[in-house]
């Protein structure tokens, strides 16, 4: 039995689907103004892997996966303006949304994340949010006020129990705009008008001034319209619980009459760079293209970075350091060596399987990983690394040579470079040895030379410098 912790009632639970036949996800997708920075990826890969193992569970064909595009938002019109500063706006925003939609789909694919089935654009559902808005205005949970419709949160008696957050907490978190024709603080936009040159679209509800959607009822209704007035899971990071989540289950639930709007809610912990928040002020600011194409010298293949994610279980904090996907990728390159030559068996190896049904406990499943590894079991390894979206291939995590002109650091270089100095070493030439040495710090490779306390022989581990 699948089960997976529900942010909604605290609680792990058993899993089950309003309809086995039909099994339905929606995940919050980008903003697509930037290039995707490594904590935007991390809900990516981890819902990911929860795609796979639905379709494992209930069959690829019973199993759709929603995952949005939000093509209308404040960030893109200040980046399309500073870009593109010579084209209207409305152009300037397609340019710069198609570029870095493209790119959000090169750097997601490189990562192994399959595609959702269906991946909708607010854009092409603004007919769908303004049916919504009139919906709660009908039924008096929104009002109209200057232009504006505004959700009333007092409509919803049991508002903010996803996040479990008092009233004051709320205020502060929503960092609340003051508008002196709101009914109460806490109520937030759902339509607003349009400043000169804005996307805009004929407003719903009479109002005669064009405007655009508010950001919580996008999701809402992109949700419906793919997944229906209910569904069973709903995911993103814990950064959206509040407001994003709660706004939606409110907008979802007045609009539609439903008790609920999603069965289980699932929310992937915060990401930190090198042990600090990821900020551009702070220096560790880093995007996927960058680990991809070279960052602190270095370019990173996928499969390495995703393997790096899953070593921490979802719902924790991860740190993401350069020493921990040094070590993702060796330990991809050591198993993907002794895999040459070797066929998946058929099926997922019972361990494995079960950690995945364990609230997706990754970190269990790289230990049975490994100890498939020690076995020599090659068939169930490689078969469970195809699962968990591995590829299993040498040749696909090869690519880690040096983006600033450092020569040759790639993995196979280095343990060449490693057994020739061992050779040496052997050979008692410590002269060229320690030349060896030097070659590969240069490049960037710290070696460390211990015994095997089982067997006494010398061992030589390496790592990048830091």
């Amino acid at each position: 039995m699948l089960r997976l912790y529900n942010t909604l009632t605290r609680k792990k639970e058993d899993f089950r689907p309003l309809d086995a036949g039909n099994v339905r996800m929606y995940v919050c997708g980008p903003t697509v103004y930037d290039f995707a920075h490594i904590g935007n990826a991390r809900p990516v890969i981890v819902f990911d892997v929860l795609y796979r193992l639905l379709r494992h569970v209930y069959g690829s064909e019973h199993v759709t996966y929603v995952r949005n595009i939000t093509a209308v938002d404040d960030k893109i019109n200040a980046r399309a303006a500073k870009d593109y500063p010579d084209l209207p706006l409305n152009e300037a925003i397609r340019r710069v949304t198609e570029k870095t939609e493209a790119q959000f789909h090169a750097d997601m694919a490189a990562l192994g994340a399959l595609d959702p089935t269906v991946e909708p654009r607010a854009t092409e559902h603004i007919a769908q949010m303004k049916a919504m808005i009139e919906k709660l205005v009908e039924h008096g949970c929104a009002y109209v006020a200057e232009d504006h419709v505004l959700f009333h949160v007092a409509a919803m008696a049991d508002y903010g129990k996803l996040s479990g957050r008092s009233l004051d907490e709320m205020i502060a978190g929503a960092r609340v705009e003051v508008a002196p024709f709101k009914k109460d603080p806490m109520d937030f936009v759902l339509w607003k008008p349009s400043k000169p040159g804005e996307p805009s679209w004929p407003s719903p509800c009479g109002i005669a001034a064009p405007g655009r959607p508010g950001w919580h009822i996008e999701c809402s209704a992109m949700a419906a319209a793919h997944l229906g007035t209910t569904f069973d899971i709903h995911g993103g990071g814990i950064d959206l619980v509040f407001p994003h989540h709660e706004n939606e289950i409110a907008q979802s639930r007045c609009a539609n009459s439903t008790p609920i709007m999603a069965q289980v809610w699932m929310h992937n912990g915060f990401l930190q760079v090198e042990g600090e928040k990821m900020a551009k002020s702070a220096g560790n600011f880093v995007t996927v293209h960058q680990l991809l194409e070279g960052w602190q010298g270095y370019a990173w293949p996928g499969e390495a970075l995703r393997f790096n994610m899953l070593r921490t279980q979802y719902r924790q904090p991860l740190d993401w350091t350069l020493v921990s996907l040094d070590e993702a990728h060796k330990t991809l390159w050591e198993w993907y060596g002794d895999l040459e030559g070797k066929e998946p068996e058929r099926g997922v190896p019972g361990p494995v399987l079960d950690a995945l049904m364990d609230d997706l406990n990754t970190p269990k499943v790289i230990t049975e990983l490994h100890k498939l590894h020690s076995a020599g079991h090659w068939g169930g390894l490689r078969a469970a690394l195809g699962f968990l979206g591995f590829s299993g291939e040498r040749a696909e995590i090869a690519r880690r040579a040096s983006a600033v002109g450092k020569a040759g650091s790639n993995v196979e270089a280095v343990g060449e470079r490693i057994a020739a100095r061992n050779a040496a070493r052997a050979a008692k030439d410590f002269k060229e040895a320690d030349r060896i040495r030097g070659e590969l710090e240069a490049m960037g490779i710290i070696l460390k030379d211990a015994k095997d306390p089982k067997t006494g022989e010398l061992v030589t581990t390496w790592e990048v410098a830091r």
